[in-house]
């Protein structure tokens, strides 16, 4: 096709503009390329460097060294302390006028050795006799060519947008560099030159510097990166900064536990990120998971997975009981022997929690108090007592029954108590009651709980009745969908339920024997649902703490990192996490995740405009720039872009 002449006008137009853009650019000089648009130095102490919002620069330099060291451990906290530039200047010194300097040295320690002597200072003398053999060892190796002297100076320049910052940042700064003995002091006075000397203009304008030999002066090189693996696990992604392939055990036992946090915007590839690791470690590890599905994104990962699915709607048939209780295994104390118990009085707890954000609803009434919890308790405690469960493992199982499995025999269970006796016993209760007090609370608690009731066809009924579905020891995938459930209310109060419940059926089993237990994965998807609940909350952080013991990973997805942040409750899901994964974040999350993680401006940059599977990994201490790219056939059950799926299904029909 032929160009008309106006669109040969137009192209002709583009390259002027950007032959000029280019021939500007030679024109100037690096230091008008990099020259901020202006800089106050009347401080003594700090810069203030003005462009489109004003930055507080101080300038530091390295006055003092410790006499021993280790790679790379000398300068690694004040290469990677957050927002701040780093410069080292190294000179090679000339063999001559380094052989010359050390003899001088020699002659001189060895006159303080010979006048310590005559004072009897037999401490000093040793140290200057010391340092008189290191100072000839030295020398001698010049000499013979393994060894060479160098004059160095390193200088750094911390920044921060505010002066109360920069000040608790050079405190912070000046307390880690202490712990390796490394000295640093303010640049007073000579703030101009030391900033000067801290651009890339190879000129060093402090003159500060230090004499090292070849070893001391390779354990200030910065020539580490940032790694995040283990030597086991699956392949997780590809470290975007060194190449490499990041390998992630979730359950190594270098971590103090085995939960992990993944944050990031909607379509940034949260779901598609866990589903890769749930595959993968299913696959190569043997790793069994447990999915609380708020969206029905999981579906086809358990089908793939040769998993479970289960749909809990308003008209599904699938029954989960809030009620169920199951035994565990714990150590004794004194024998150190595993025995079996039955916690009736944590599961009466969990109950009554469960029961309160349902008496709440979705208005979370402010006539729910500790009187109504008060009253809720009772009647769920007096629920398993009328069936004989108590803390002995053996009340729950019918006298004298049992059930053949297979070659095995096991005892019959008894039925558990439901919502529905419960809210019976309310009824019942209500009527003896002659306490005024509690007459308000009896009524609230009839009229509100009425909608969870089978018997009275409540349309959020689907947990009145004994459990029609049990979990299948050794599935590697089971999802449990709730995404057909109203949002607002009705799928937290699900996640809620659910989590008790998946406690009793799946978390307890595991035994806390580690030769004996399985490695388990619980991951609750759109987390930030539970967070107005109080009581949500309350489980999912006593469920993190506790997971650990009992091999499990608790895995926690969100959108929306602020309503973590601002939920003092929630945060302690955050610190019972070793393992979190940033993919990219809104502008408006940003500023809480670097609060909370401790991120450096240019780690919150990169997570404003990194792509979709791009992220930053952080494994206890260490943190990583992670790739994640699934491969062809893993693309065909992760991807959840409905677009894209439409696309992929169109591709695979033609090639048929």
């Amino acid at each position: 096709m032929k160009k008309t002449k106006k669109q040969t006008q137009v192209v002709q137009s583009q390259t002027q503009t950007q032959q000029d853009t280019i021939g500007r650019l030679r024109k100037k000089t690096i230091k008008e390329i990099i020259a901020p648009a202006g800089i106050d130095a009347t401080n003594t102490d700090r810069l203030e460097i003005i462009s489109n919002s004003k930055r507080y620069a101080r300038s530091f330099f390295v006055s003092g060294l410790p006499r021993m060291c280790n790679f790379p451990d000398l300068f690694r906290d004040l290469y990677f302390f957050g927002d701040i530039n780093t410069s080292l200047y190294i000179t090679p010194v000339a063999e001559s006028i380094s052989q010359s300097e050390l003899n001088k040295t020699i002659n001189e320690l060895e006159v303080e050795r010979i006048v310590a002597a005559d004072k009897g200072n037999i401490n000093r003398e040793r140290t200057l006799a010391q340092k008189r053999y290191e100072a000839e060892q030295l020398r001698d190796q010049i000499a013979a060519g393994y060894n060479k002297m160098y004059d160095a100076s390193v200088v750094s320049t911390l920044f921060s947008y505010t002066l109360d910052e920069l000040d608790r940042l050079t405190k912070l700064l000046s307390t880690e560099m202490s712990k390796t003995l490394v000295e640093i002091k303010n640049a007073w006075a000579v703030q101009e030159d030391a900033f000067k000397s801290n651009l890339p203009l190879m000129e060093d304008k402090l003159g500060k510097r230090h004499s090292f030999d070849s070893r001391s002066m390779g354990t200030a090189f910065p020539f580490t990166m940032s790694e995040v693996g283990h030597s086991t696990g699956v392949p997780l992604g590809f470290n975007k900064q060194t190449g490499t392939p990041i390998l992630f055990d979730n359950f190594h036992p270098s971590l103090t536990n085995y939960n992990m946090v993944i944050f990031a915007k909607s379509g940034a590839g949260k779901s598609v990120t866990m589903k890769t690791l749930i595959s993968r470690s299913s696959v190569l590890m043997g790793i069994e998971s447990l999915a609380l599905d708020a969206e029905g994104e999981y579906t086809i990962v358990a089908e793939s997975l040769g998993g479970i699915n289960v749909v809990l709607s308003p008209n599904s048939k699938t029954i989960i009981n809030l009620f169920d209780i199951e035994t565990e295994r714990v150590k004794d104390e004194v024998t150190g022997r595993e025995k079996l118990v039955l916690n009736i009085e944590n599961k009466v707890e969990d109950v009554t929690q469960a029961l309160l954000t349902m008496a709440r609803g979705s208005t979370r009434s402010t006539e729910v108090n500790e009187l109504t919890k008060q009253l809720i308790a009772e009647a769920v405690a007096e629920e398993y007592a009328a069936l004989g469960i108590n803390s002995s493992p053996s009340s729950l199982y019918k006298p004298g029954k049992e059930l053949q499995k297979g070659d095995k025999l096991y005892n019959e269970k008894k039925d558990m108590p439901t919502i529905g006796s419960w809210y019976k016993r309310i009824q019942h209760k209500a009527a003896e009651n002659a306490n005024a007090d509690y007459s308000s609370h009896y009524s609230y608690l009839l009229k509100v709980m009425k909608q969870y009731i089978r018997e009275y066809n409540g349309q959020m009924a689907y947990f009145d009745g004994q459990s029609t579905f049990e979990l299948l020891e050794g599935a590697p995938f089971i999802n449990l969908d709730i995404s057909q459930l109203e949002e607002r209310f009705a799928r937290p109060l699900a996640q809620q339920i659910l989590l008790s419940w998946i406690w009793e059926k799946y978390v307890k089993k595991n035994s806390e024997d580690r030769k004996k237990a399985s490695k388990k994965r619980v991951i609750v998807d759109e987390a930030w649902m539970l967070l107005p609940y109080p009581e949500a909350v309350d489980f999912l952080n006593t469920m993190a703490r506790r997971a650990r013991k009992r091999n499990v990973s608790l895995a926690i997805i969100s959108q929306r990192f602020q309503d973590f942040y601002e939920k003092a409750e929630a945060q302690a899901v955050l610190t019972s996490s070793d393992t979190k994964l940033f993919l990219a974040q809104d502008k408006s999350e940003i500023e809480y995740l670097k609060e909370v993680f401790k991120l450096s401006q240019g780690e919150a940059n990169f997570l404003i405009t990194c792509s979709r599977g791009e992220g930053l990994l952080k494994v206890g201490s260490d943190t990583a720039i992670l790739q994640i790219t699934p491969t062809a056939k893993e693309f065909e059950f992760v991807e959840t872009n409905i677009n894209k799926l439409i696309e992929m299904q169109q591709q695979k029909a033609e090639q048929q």
